[in-house]
């Protein structure tokens, strides 16, 4: 029988300089950190290996010392292919700062291009980024002026525009796993989601690397459930039994080992907390009403959360099926530094299958966050100056989602504001406009959407905007505020402005619950 256990240092010891790796991770779950540990400290103790390119599909950081992080070295990384890089704040200045050569690919097409490359095909072949920063015939996806090669291309097929991601040689892929036995058989029934192991590990034989699992547990050979292994021997190279999993081998960055959030035990859901009365209730309640009971839904991170809050104290998170694009579907998206996790969910299926859900329209819609858009109904959450986030799953769901819900303050930096008795006062304005004459990149695309028909709403404490053909039409202000001075003169663009202009609900700016259940009948 070939060995297949060595320690963190040995394995490490397989990547050479030049190769391209590729590591499974979602924030903290499904994250092989002992081995991306070991790599640095072989680094920077012998200067190899170096010129590395990366490639990783979600967010792999702590927003400290964790994940991609670990490879966050001038001539350790020479190319990064990432869904998202906010996480890890050193990739993000040198990035910034042109010393790594970057590109921002969204989440699901990473998913979707391992399998690809697994199946020997060209690449990837999807309408995912078209008319936004990733289309060639804009920035292609690169993220610096360090950044040249076209990694994207734009083909058609009967008349019709589609984007190829080229299949690539991935030299060594870096998965987690919860249990290994003798052969190399890895099943993962202490992980908080499946992450996309099994397609990266096929992708990497597909073209003759090696394949790398952390583990926490080794047992006999041939002793493991078959139907529990996720993926087979034959795809795994090598695998590590991580010596310290408590530190190295973590749920998720906040969860060692919950068996709620691995899914083998259920918990009461005690809910949300009911959100105090301000800016963020008032968004998050005009935001519910465009939920239907028994609708699918994807909540974005940050102010979109408060859809399920108001949802809760409404009485109708019964009638909210939620999911997370990392895998679980229904129960409660985990916070923080444990998103991409669920509490009590129905069911967790691997990431690149969840994408193959939402590409091809299964949710029903969809709450983002609204960071700054245009008049043409443009979104950028992608690049913010020196502030490098990344796209993650954000382009995937926006454009595949028929009906979708963004959510967000109408300025930013010190706005205060006061909400009572029915009507909102602008105490002091936000430093920053949102909606401004041209995003610095298009994130989601108002033309594709109009083109496609999606059905597109941004909602603010003071104004409801929906999407129309040529572009954002204002449909909805508060009551207390003034057009002229707290809208129109916030904006760098002038607006359409709806014949029926509505004043939103009084009820959304009241602490007395606004009975959505029969706002929603209506």
């Amino acid at each position: 029988m070939m060995q297949k256990q060595f320690t963190a240092d040995e394995i490490v010891q397989w990547i050479q300089d030049g190769d391209t790796i590729a590591t499974t991770g979602f924030a903290g779950a499904c994250l092989a950190e002992e081995v991306l540990v070991a790599l640095e400290k072989r680094f920077k103790e012998t200067g190899h290996p170096n010129e590395l390119t990366s490639v990783y599909a979600s967010g792999q950081g702590n927003w400290k010392d964790g994940g991609i992080q670990h490879l966050a070295h001038e001539k350790l990384l020479k190319r990064v292919i990432g869904g998202h890089f906010d996480t890890c704040p050193d990739l993000v200045k040198m990035i910034h700062e042109g010393r790594v050569e970057a590109y921002n690919f969204p989440q699901g097409v990473i998913c979707h291009l391992y399998r690809a490359i697994a199946a020997n095909k060209p690449g990837e072949v999807t309408k995912v980024g078209l008319k936004t920063y990733i289309d060639p015939r804009l920035q292609g996806g690169k993220m610096n002026d360090k950044t040249q090669e076209e990694l994207v291309k734009l083909i058609h097929i009967d008349e019709e525009e589609w984007l190829l991601y080229p299949s690539m040689k991935i030299d060594v892929g870096i998965i987690r796993g919860t249990t290994a036995d003798e052969f190399g058989n890895i099943t993962m029934e202490d992980e908080a989601i499946l992450s996309e192991g099994l397609a990266l590990a096929q992708a990497v034989k597909a073209r003759r690397g090696k394949v790398i699992v952390q583990v926490k547990n080794m047992v006999k050979g041939g002793t493991l459930d078959a139907q529990r292994v996720v993926i087979p021997g034959t795809l795994v190279d090598g695998f590590v039994v991580s010596e310290n999993p408590e530190q190295y081998h973590r749920q998720t960055w906040v969860e060692f080992n919950s068996p709620v959030l691995a899914g083998h035990a259920k918990v009461p859901e005690k809910g949300f907390k009911p959100l105090k009365l301000d800016e963020r209730k008032v968004i998050s309640r005009r935001a519910a009403l465009e939920l239907l009971p028994n609708t699918v839904t994807n909540l974005g991170i940050g102010m979109p959360e408060g859809v399920a809050a108001v949802a809760a104290e409404e009485g109708m998170s019964d009638q909210l099926i939620l999911t997370v694009e990392a895998g679980p579907t229904a129960g409660i998206p985990a916070p923080g530094l444990s998103f991409g996790a669920a509490i009590n969910p129905w069911a967790i299926i691997d990431q690149t299958s969840q994408f193959d859900f939402y590409d091809g329209g299964g949710l029903d819609v969809t709450f983002l966050g609204l960071a700054q858009t245009n008049q043409r109904g443009d979104v950028n959450v992608s690049k913010f100056g020196a502030k490098v986030a990344g796209c993650g799953g954000f382009i995937n769901i926006s454009q595949n989602t028929p009906k979708v819900v963004y959510c967000g303050t109408f300025t930013a930096g010190g706005l205060e504001l006061k909400v009572a008795d029915g009507k909102l006062e602008i105490v002091k304005e936000g430093r920053f406009k949102k909606f401004v004459s041209e995003v610095e990149q298009i994130t989601f695309s108002g033309q594709y959407a109009a083109e496609v028909g999606q059905e597109v709403l941004y909602i603010t404490e003071r104004a409801v905007f929906k999407l129309g053909k040529d572009g954002l039409i204002l449909s909805e202000i508060a009551p207390g505020v003034d057009l002229e001075k707290d809208v129109l003169a916030q904006m760098d663009f002038k607006p359409m402005i709806a014949e029926d202009l509505k004043t939103m609900d009084a009820a959304f700016f009241k602490e007395d619950l606004m009975d959505l259940k029969a706002k929603i009948s209506q």
